[in-house]
Protein backbone atom coordinates (compact mmCIF):
# COMPACT_ATOMS: atom_id res chain seq x y z
CA UNK A 1 0.00 0.00 0.00
CA UNK A 2 1.58 3.29 -1.04
CA UNK A 3 0.78 6.83 0.02
CA UNK A 4 1.09 10.05 -1.98
CA UNK A 5 3.65 12.64 -0.88
CA UNK A 6 4.61 16.04 -2.18
CA UNK A 7 7.62 18.17 -1.27
CA UNK A 8 10.14 20.57 -2.71
CA UNK A 9 13.62 19.08 -3.16
CA UNK A 10 16.45 21.42 -4.10
CA UNK A 11 13.92 23.97 -5.32
CA UNK A 12 11.98 21.50 -7.47
CA UNK A 13 8.46 20.28 -6.67
CA UNK A 14 8.35 16.48 -6.30
CA UNK A 15 5.34 14.21 -5.96
CA UNK A 16 5.42 10.44 -5.60
CA UNK A 17 3.68 7.43 -4.17
CA UNK A 18 5.80 5.79 -1.47
CA UNK A 19 5.61 2.79 0.77
CA UNK A 20 4.79 3.87 4.35
CA UNK A 21 8.14 2.69 5.79
CA UNK A 22 10.34 4.35 3.16
CA UNK A 23 13.09 6.40 4.77
CA UNK A 24 13.79 9.90 3.51
CA UNK A 25 17.36 8.89 2.59
CA UNK A 26 16.04 5.96 0.52
CA UNK A 27 13.60 8.22 -1.29
CA UNK A 28 16.29 10.80 -2.06
CA UNK A 29 18.82 8.24 -3.29
CA UNK A 30 16.67 5.54 -4.89
CA UNK A 31 13.72 7.47 -6.31
CA UNK A 32 15.25 10.88 -7.00
CA UNK A 33 18.82 9.77 -7.79
CA UNK A 34 20.35 12.24 -5.31
CA UNK A 35 23.20 10.02 -4.20
CA UNK A 36 25.23 12.75 -2.48
CA UNK A 37 23.19 11.97 0.63
CA UNK A 38 25.02 8.91 1.95
CA UNK A 39 23.88 5.95 4.01
CA UNK A 40 26.56 5.26 6.57
CA UNK A 41 25.17 3.66 9.70
CA UNK A 42 21.33 3.57 9.49
CA UNK A 43 21.23 4.47 13.19
CA UNK A 44 21.60 8.27 13.12
CA UNK A 45 25.14 8.11 14.51
CA UNK A 46 27.39 9.10 11.60
CA UNK A 47 25.72 12.11 9.96
CA UNK A 48 26.51 11.03 6.38
CA UNK A 49 22.79 11.27 5.55
CA UNK A 50 22.33 14.84 6.76
CA UNK A 51 20.05 17.12 4.72
CA UNK A 52 18.17 20.34 5.46
CA UNK A 53 14.46 20.04 6.13
CA UNK A 54 12.75 23.44 6.14
CA UNK A 55 16.16 25.01 6.74
CA UNK A 56 17.26 22.81 9.65
CA UNK A 57 19.70 19.91 9.49
CA UNK A 58 18.19 16.45 9.98
CA UNK A 59 19.52 12.93 9.64
CA UNK A 60 17.49 11.44 6.83
CA UNK A 61 18.28 7.80 7.67
CA UNK A 62 15.93 7.84 10.65
CA UNK A 63 13.14 9.91 9.15
CA UNK A 64 10.19 8.41 7.31
CA UNK A 65 9.66 10.22 3.99
CA UNK A 66 5.99 10.84 4.86
CA UNK A 67 7.21 13.04 7.73
CA UNK A 68 8.68 15.35 5.07
CA UNK A 69 5.40 15.67 3.17
CA UNK A 70 4.94 19.35 2.30
CA UNK A 71 8.46 20.26 3.40
CA UNK A 72 11.38 21.88 1.63
CA UNK A 73 14.40 19.60 1.42
CA UNK A 74 17.92 20.72 0.48
CA UNK A 75 20.56 18.11 -0.29
CA UNK A 76 24.24 18.61 -1.05
CA UNK A 77 23.36 18.62 -4.76
CA UNK A 78 21.10 21.64 -4.28
CA UNK A 79 23.57 23.64 -2.22
CA UNK A 80 25.58 25.01 -5.12
CA UNK A 81 24.13 27.13 -7.88
CA UNK A 82 26.53 26.78 -10.78
CA UNK A 83 29.67 27.09 -8.69
CA UNK A 84 30.64 25.64 -5.36
CA UNK A 85 28.88 27.01 -2.29
CA UNK A 86 31.39 28.92 -0.09
CA UNK A 87 31.40 26.06 2.45
CA UNK A 88 32.06 23.47 -0.27
CA UNK A 89 34.88 25.62 -1.64
CA UNK A 90 36.36 25.96 1.86
CA UNK A 91 36.33 22.17 2.35
CA UNK A 92 38.16 21.80 -0.97
CA UNK A 93 40.66 24.57 -0.27
CA UNK A 94 41.46 23.52 3.30
CA UNK A 95 41.58 19.75 2.65
CA UNK A 96 38.55 19.11 4.85
CA UNK A 97 37.94 15.77 3.19
CA UNK A 98 39.78 12.59 2.44
CA UNK A 99 37.64 9.78 1.08
CA UNK A 100 34.67 12.16 0.78
CA UNK A 101 32.07 9.84 2.30
CA UNK A 102 31.26 12.05 5.29
CA UNK A 103 31.80 15.32 3.42
CA UNK A 104 28.22 16.00 2.22
CA UNK A 105 26.86 15.60 5.75
CA UNK A 106 29.69 17.67 7.21
CA UNK A 107 29.11 20.47 4.70
CA UNK A 108 25.34 20.49 5.24
CA UNK A 109 25.83 20.51 9.00
CA UNK A 110 28.38 23.32 8.78
CA UNK A 111 26.06 25.45 6.62
CA UNK A 112 23.29 25.04 9.21
CA UNK A 113 25.71 26.00 11.98
CA UNK A 114 26.77 29.19 10.18
CA UNK A 115 23.14 30.10 9.51
CA UNK A 116 22.53 29.97 13.25
CA UNK A 117 25.93 31.28 14.35
CA UNK A 118 27.73 33.30 11.63
CA UNK A 119 31.02 33.44 13.56
CA UNK A 120 31.43 30.11 15.39
CA UNK A 121 34.48 29.47 17.53
CA UNK A 122 36.60 26.36 17.13
CA UNK A 123 34.94 24.88 20.22
CA UNK A 124 31.45 25.61 18.83
CA UNK A 125 32.36 24.03 15.50
CA UNK A 126 33.71 20.89 17.16
CA UNK A 127 30.64 20.69 19.40
CA UNK A 128 28.26 21.15 16.45
CA UNK A 129 29.99 18.50 14.33
CA UNK A 130 29.90 15.94 17.13
CA UNK A 131 27.06 14.12 15.32
CA UNK A 132 29.15 13.71 12.15
CA UNK A 133 31.74 10.96 12.06
CA UNK A 134 34.81 11.08 9.86
CA UNK A 135 36.98 7.99 9.85
CA UNK A 136 39.79 9.42 7.71
CA UNK A 137 40.77 12.75 9.25
CA UNK A 138 41.54 14.07 12.70
CA UNK A 139 38.93 16.81 12.16
CA UNK A 140 41.64 19.51 12.24
CA UNK A 141 41.24 20.42 8.56
CA UNK A 142 37.47 20.04 8.76
CA UNK A 143 37.37 22.64 11.54
CA UNK A 144 39.68 24.92 9.53
CA UNK A 145 37.39 24.49 6.53
CA UNK A 146 34.28 25.38 8.54
CA UNK A 147 36.01 28.46 9.95
CA UNK A 148 36.98 29.55 6.41
CA UNK A 149 33.55 28.69 5.05
CA UNK A 150 31.89 30.77 7.77
CA UNK A 151 34.08 33.74 6.83
CA UNK A 152 33.35 33.21 3.12
CA UNK A 153 29.62 33.04 3.81
CA UNK A 154 30.04 36.39 5.53
CA UNK A 155 27.11 35.87 7.81
CA UNK A 156 24.88 36.10 4.73
CA UNK A 157 23.04 32.92 5.72
CA UNK A 158 23.69 31.64 2.20
CA UNK A 159 22.76 28.10 1.38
Amino acid sequence: MSAPISMTVNGRKVTANVEPRTLLVQFLRDQLGLTGTHVGCDTSQCGACLVHLDGKSVKSCTMIVAQADGAEIMTIEGLSTGELHPMQAAFKEHHGLQCGFCTPGMVMSAVDLVKQNPEPTEHEIRDWLEGNICRCTGYHNIVKAVEAGAKAMGGSHAG
